[in-house]
């Protein structure tokens, strides 16, 4: 996912898009737990996503205050 495709997103799409990243890190995590999971790096991966959309909805917070 690319910070770019991101910033074109509503706040509103942001907070979802959030929620489905950590449904997705905790079946990841839970594929990982049970050795089910073929490429680890995957949870590194959505673990980015998440940071990156955590930080532009940070950054729209502050902009509005």
């Amino acid at each position: 996912m690319k910070i770019k495709d991101i910033r074109s997103k509503s706040t509103e799409e942001l907070q979802k898009e959030l929620k489905e990243l950590k449904s997705e890190l905790f079946k990841l995590r839970f594929q990982f737990t049970t050795n089910q999971l073929d490429n680890p790096m995957l949870i590194k991966g959505v673990k980015r996503d998440i940071a990156k959309v955590l930080t532009v909805l940070k950054e729209r917070e502050n902009a509005a205050d």
